[in-house]
């Protein structure tokens, strides 16, 4: 008797391709843009046969957010006890870039997840960071109340977050590497140059349109772009939703304009740090300490304008992606001239593993500002570029 081609033809691993498939497009398009048949598409099975293994996307989604947890707590699990710090961190980049493509689902889609959900992801989580300060600790013992561990795995993380073309192994390398500079860095140095200069004075709505994108953004961080209606803003400005369309023409162009705030904010503050600087050393020192400053200023609407790019339609989103490759360029330039043996790629994966410090180190310390937070965060993205 003959098998049904379609049956033999079925990978055993089916799930797992779903589960892949899944991840890379919640990572570039977010939870609520994408759809279960681009997802299905994606392992050339229907949307019916997808549902055969998940019974909605909310499911499929959870699956995801949960697959580099429990890959990073299995993969530390098979490392001894007492071992090396740079094992530890090892073993965390290995599988970090190996779902390189589906692990931005955890940064910032993850706040989709219900409670419950959420509180076993945090768990999980938990345990890795607990291994991983554990380590550090026993190497360079410092009371940092876990601010080096969740550093570091910034560090690591970021690969998730952009696409610069980079060898595996090699990427394994470079990123344990920064990472281990982290967990050797004193938060508490303060480094010649770390202070930034006088920030752009804060928006003061002094319109309406202006108004109205004061208010959105807070809500925008709080909640999701896509959870946020157009009632809650307006009753934030004390219009009638209709009203907002006088001077924008849907939520989508409210979210373009705080993005595009954001890009301009920060641009206007990298070019008054760098102004009077001329040494590379003390450039990147200086971009450091400002874009570590911008963030904990502006925390509300940098968090708007990474988590929520990937929601733009293309023609908005356009501008938004040359403003960042301009910004990393400026980096990586000053980088390069700083550590001259750094290839393009290399520096360009360790300016966005420097970001990745202030992301998680700005999570850890729950964004509470002051000086000393700021220096800080500036120190350990020193030493994640490895100066």
């Amino acid at each position: 008797m003959t098998a049904d081609p379609a049956t033999a033809a079925r990978p055993r691993n089916r799930k797992q391709l779903i589960v892949e498939a899944a991840g890379r497009v919640f990572s570039e398009r977010g939870y609520h843009r994408a759809s279960m048949e681009e997802i299905a598409a994606g392992v050339g099975i229907t949307a019916a046969a997808l549902y055969r293994h998940f019974p909605n996307k909310y499911a499929l989604f959870a699956e995801c957010a949960d697959v580099m947890a429990d890959g990073l707590v299995a993969a530390l699990d098979e490392v001894p006890p007492g071992a090396p710090l740079a094992d530890v961190l090892l073993a965390v980049a290995r599988v970090t870039v190996a779902r390189r493509a589906s692990g931005g689902v955890y940064r910032w889609e993850a706040r989709y997840l219900n409670r419950e959900d959420r509180r076993h992801l945090g768990e999980k989580f938990g345990r890795v960071v607990g291994r991983v300060d554990e380590a550090v600790q026993r190497e360079h013992p410092l009371a940092d109340e876990r601010l080096r561990a969740v550093a570091a795995l910034g560090a690591i993380g970021s690969i998730t977050m952009h696409r610069t073309s980079i060898a595996g192994r090699r990427a394994e390398r470079l990123l344990t590497d920064s990472a281990l500079r982290v967990a050797a860095t004193d938060p508490a140095a303060v480094h010649e140059g770390a202070r930034p200069v006088e920030p752009p004075a804060q928006p003061v709505p002094r319109t309406r349109r202006a108004e109205i994108l004061a208010a959105a953004v807070p809500l925008f961080a709080r909640d999701g772009f896509a959870n946020v209606t157009n009632g809650q803003i307006a009753r934030e400005v004390g219009l009638a939703p209709s009203a907002l369309y006088r001077h924008y023409p849907g939520k989508v162009d409210i979210l373009a304009a705080a993005c595009l705030q954001a890009a301009g904010l920060l641009a206007q503050w990298v070019e008054r740090s760098l102004r009077e600087v001329d040494d590379p050393r003390e450039a990147v020192v200086a971009l450091a300490a400002t874009y570590v400053a911008y963030c904990f200023e502006y925390t509300a609407l940098n968090s708007v304008a990474e988590a929520e790019l990937a929601g733009l339609p293309a023609d908005l989103r356009r501008p938004l992606v040359l403003a960042q490759r301009e910004h990393v360029a400026v980096w990586e330039q000053q980088l390069r001239l700083a550590r001259p043996g750094l290839d393009p790629r290399q520096a360009r994966v360790l300016v966005h593993a420097g970001f990745g410090v202030v992301v998680e180190a700005g999570r850890g310390l729950r964004w509470r500002d002051g000086l000393d937070h700021r220096d800080a965060v500036t120190a350990l993205v020193v030493g994640a570029l490895g100066l």
